[in-house]
């Protein structure tokens, strides 16, 4: 697998991947990552295609998934360690 470029943006990594037939665009903010694996035809098979294919609409879905997956830490976190159950540490002497 290599890099074959990037996709500024000012809020996201966009990082976008060929390996034998296929085209894999990666996505990461601070704590996620979501990766969408195209595949190679005359339509993503070259930057200026995945550039066209990542609009505006396109990045604004993976950022609502982005809060949804940043939701889904949060009740998790909620859910196995519940308010007021206190971190206990070892004793350091």
């Amino acid at each position: 697998m290599r890099i074959i470029g990037n996709i500024e943006h000012p809020d996201l990594k966009i990082t976008v991947f060929k390996m034998d037939n296929r085209v894999s665009v990666k996505f990461e903010n601070t704590l996620y990552e979501q990766t969408y694996k195209l595949g190679m035809d005359e339509r993503t098979g070259s930057m200026e295609g995945v550039t066209r294919l990542v609009d505006p609409g396109f990045i604004d879905h993976v950022s609502s998934l982005f809060r949804q997956m940043h939701q889904a830490r949060i009740s998790a976190f909620g859910r196995a360690f519940p308010a007021g159950q206190d971190a206990t540490f070892e004793e350091i002497i």
